[in-house]
């Protein structure tokens, strides 16, 4: 599959899913202009996600994400970086393996433009992604102490 866009709306359809499944409702803003794509209402508490779709580099053997907001126009495409206000969580999705990344949003900024997600078992230390690897609870535990703060 080579569209950029299908990965993009499998991998918010996957989103979508699973945070269904987690019993959370979910709210999608109208058309791409925000630099979040989804509202994940947890327990009362809203938590805005940027989903990204991983793609497999065969030179590393690591599933790839850019976590730069990509801009297109009909000429070319204009790349930046997220500001910390953008959105709470980035949630990556590797759709190969059915697999999910939750972030924080500092910690998803402040990587470099690409995050390398390693699932193979070549390495002896784990990467720093690895933490974040199907770490649904962070959205449960950010939901919550923001829920004590209001």
């Amino acid at each position: 599959m080579n569209n950029t866009k299908l990965k993009g709306d499998i991998a918010e359809q996957a989103v979508i899913l699973s945070s269904l499944k987690n019993g959370w409702e979910v709210l999608r803003p109208l058309g791409d202009r925000m630099p979040y794509d989804l509202v994940l209402d947890v327990n009362g508490t809203l938590v805005k996600v940027q989903v990204k779709a991983a793609w497999f580099d065969s030179s590393t053997q690591n599933y790839v994400v850019d976590n730069r907001r990509t801009k297109t126009n009909r000429k070319q495409i204009q790349r930046s970086s997220y500001e910390i206000a953008d959105f709470d969580f980035a949630i990556l999705y590797i759709d190969q393996l059915q697999v999910f990344y939750i972030m924080p949003a500092a910690i998803f900024i402040d990587y470099g433009s690409e995050i390398h997600l390693v699932e193979a078992n070549k390495r002896q230390r784990k990467p720093r992604s690895f933490e974040f690897r199907e770490a649904w609870h962070l959205i449960s535990n950010w939901a919550a102490s923001e829920e004590i703060l209001e």
